[in-house]
């Protein structure tokens, strides 16, 4: 049952008179009882021309689903075809594995799991030196599984299965022309980049940090260190010089890569000299123009000079738990915990790629990101290994030419966090162009927003939204959605393949909103850290599962909703997703310190009413005799966190407080002052 659509309505929304009869009339052309979803499949593929003013999308939309039921379920925005779903991954997997259905293949593969990873390692076709005596042995438990046992491989042989004419990179600067890298030079200049770190001495375990843009540079280096059995160090080229010096110490990384300077929405930046400040002992820089910019000191070398000569290079062969990157994820201490990335995990990146987003080889996939952060690599592993091409903007996502660089790349795969999606819709950057190339967009690192989603769907003639929440120490998704259900704006649809959760209330009950803890193993879950207790991070004191198995923490709150749906429903502990990227309160409170007039801080990340990305507002106590201006507080704070930790933390509000709240043993209660200023009142902003 629908409502009926009022012409002036349409008009005052903003639809032209022709616009305004196109849409009743086809409207009017389906049956009274026809059901909800049939009419709006039929009108987002046909009716709603992504140039009509998103109000008129929405007025339909809410129209059509006037009557909807979401005790049944949330409200649809897309439904495959019959077409779709036979021509899907998922289906090729099904047919492969001799699973009747996508519910009964996502059930076999939690339930079987050496079984169905042995199915996804033949279907994605990664290349082994010496196969595997087992797909999965528990001999030391679940929580230190052992995957692919006996086997020896390097990854990276498993990159370059495409044919090699075919083009692996599609990049362009900001104001500059499209350059295209095929996987046989990609493969060739990776081999020399090998060749060159042979040449310097670096061996097999040596850590080496890659901090630059996502560029073509950074791909192939990547690639290059991985082929050697070197371990890639990730650190985001936004963070200050002293957490760069933090996360090298860590790693212990002998060299870095990185760009003379950055050059983002217009601005230059230096990147070099925040390096030499981080202390790094080796550098590598590659110009971010034709030349460099920056004078180099006598221990370093530009790109050009350290590249090696010989273009062959034979990856080593190695274990399949040897470390191929060290990531960073924020716990709830100031120090970022140093998580390693094994042979194993590009499989759960592939996977994912395959079966959650479709990923099929030609496709051309595009996700803003940057090395610093798992999708860097994700990006990496699950365009390459499913024999796809790399789509990569240096320069800011919400920029015009950014919405045409995906518009003339024929982008397939479109991933992106929700503030972006946010400031199209204020600026209208996308509005115009061709999208409909794009089968399907993809959203991480922050809860979104469903009327945002919408928006973004309704770009692409109302392609699905696969939301996709996991983690560092994942390699991937633990719940994300699939091309073979129906899309709702900002749900999830199903458990990741390979895995299965419990949500579980404090006292370790089954509930439907709570805390989510993992049901170990699976490819990607980590099972050591470099600097932490792995035990104590993830499996101390953890509730035993509905069935007495082990479970293993992982810190976010998720609500169940009716149909097999999911909402993500923010951190549990003191962490925060701020502009996608994980950061602990104490990190942000450590930086804020630096600020004068004030004694000490509570950071806490709040969702907005309206729904969206996560707010960063500062609690404050004052010094003695202090009285610090608001405004001017808040300003202070900003230029800290933009010098000491990352410019892309924004502080939305500082609130003055007398004492912080506190728990007997002192520890700061966050979750307090979050209820305290999510209930309004005169603490938030005007």
């Amino acid at each position: 049952m629908v409502r009926k659509l009022d012409r002036n309505t349409l008009v005052v929304a903003g639809a032209s008179p022709a616009e305004t009869e196109d849409i009743l009339s086809r409207f009017s052309a389906f049956p009274e009882d026809a059901p909800a979803i049939e009419v709006w499949s039929g009108l987002a593929r046909s009716g709603l021309s992504p140039g009509l003013p998103f109000p008129v999308h929405r007025l339909v939309y809410d129209a059509v689903f006037a009557e909807w039921d979401e005790a049944l379920s949330p409200r649809p925005a897309w439904r495959p075809t019959p077409e779709e779903i036979a021509d899907s991954n998922i289906m090729a997997l099904c047919r492969r594995t001799g699973q009747p259905s996508f519910s009964a293949l996502r059930a076999w593969s939690a339930a079987q799991r050496a079984d169905f990873y042995g199915a996804v390692v033949e279907m994605l076709g990664i290349r082994f030196r010496r196969p595997p005596e087992m797909t999965l042995d528990l001999s030391n438990g679940p929580e230190n599984p052992r995957w692919l046992a006996g086997a020896t491989l390097n990854i990276v042989d498993s990159c370059f299965g495409a044919p090699p004419a075919r083009p692996a990179i599609i990049s362009q600067a900001e104001g500059g022309e499209r350059r295209t890298m095929s996987y046989a030079d990609l493969d060739r200049i990776s081999n020399r980049f090998a060749n060159a770190l042979v040449d310097a001495g670096m061996r097999a375990g040596d850590a080496i940090a890659v901090i630059t843009p996502m560029t073509a540079e950074a791909v192939v280096a990547y690639l290059g260190i991985v082929k050697t059995g070197c371990a890639v160090v990730s650190i985001a080229d936004s963070f200050a010089p002293e957490e760069i010096a933090t996360r090298l110490r860590i790693s212990g990384a002998k060299l870095v890569v990185t760009q003379d300077i950055v050059v983002r929405a217009g601005k230059t930046l230096p990147m070099y000299r925040r390096i030499v400040d981080a202390g790094a002992e080796s550098i590598v820089a590659v110009p971010a123009g034709g030349a460099l910019t920056v004078a180099l000191r006598h221990e370093d070398a530009s790109w050009s000079e350290f590249l090696a000569d010989r273009d062959d290079f034979e990856p080593r062969a190695s274990d399949p738990d040897d470390i191929v990157n060290i990531l960073f994820s924020s716990g709830t201490t100031g120090e970022p915990k140093a998580i390693p990335w094994t042979h194993t995990t590009p499989i759960k990146c592939a996977m994912d790629g395959c079966l959650h987003h479709n990923i099929k080889p030609g496709d051309v996939v595009c996700w803003p990101t940057n090395l610093g952060w798992m999708m860097g690599p994700w990006l990496i592993f699950a365009s390459l290994i499913n024999r796809a091409t790399i789509a990569l903007f240096y320069g800011s996502p919400v920029s015009r030419e950014f919405c045409e660089f995906v518009q003339d790349s024929g982008v397939c795969v479109l991933g992106l966090v929700p503030s972006i999606v946010r400031a199209w819709r204020a600026t209208g950057a996308p509005h115009g162009l061709d999208w409909s190339r794009i089968k399907v967009f993809s959203s991480t690192g922050e809860p979104s927003s469903p009327d945002d989603y919408l928006y973004l769907m309704s770009l692409a003639r109302y392609r699905p939204v696969i939301e996709y929440c996991g983690g560092t120490e994942i390699g991937g998704g633990y719940v994300s959605g699939t091309i073979v259900q129906p899309a709702s704006p900002s749900t999830f649809s199903t458990p990741a393949f390979g895995l299965d959760f419990h949500i579980l209330d404090p006292d370790g009950r089954e509930t439907d909103t709570g805390e989510l803890f993992l049901v170990p193993p699976a490819i990607g879950l980590s099972s050591r850290l470099l600097n932490k207790d792995h035990h104590e991070v993830y499996y101390a004191n953890t509730p035993p599962g509905p069935g007495g198995e082990l479970l293993r923490r992982h810190g976010d709150q998720v609500k169940r909703l009716p149909g097999g749906y999911y909402r993500a429903m923010g951190r549990t502990d003191d962490t925060m997703k701020l502009g996608g990227i994980k950061v602990s309160s104490a990190e942000i409170e450590r930086v804020v310190g630096f600020v004068d007039g004030v004694s000490e801080t509570a950071a806490i990340a709040i969702a907005p009413v309206e729904g969206g990305p996560s707010q960063l507002v500062i609690y404050a106590v004052p010094e003695p005799g202090a009285k610090p201006d608001r405004f001017e507080l808040r300003m202070a704070m900003q230029r800290s966190i933009s010098r000491h930790l990352n410019p892309l933390f924004k502080v939305h509000d500082v609130i003055l407080i007398d004492a912080l709240p506190r728990t007997a043993s002192h520890k700061v209660m966050h979750r307090v002052l979050r209820d305290r200023y999510e209930a309004g009142g005169s603490e938030r902003q005007p």
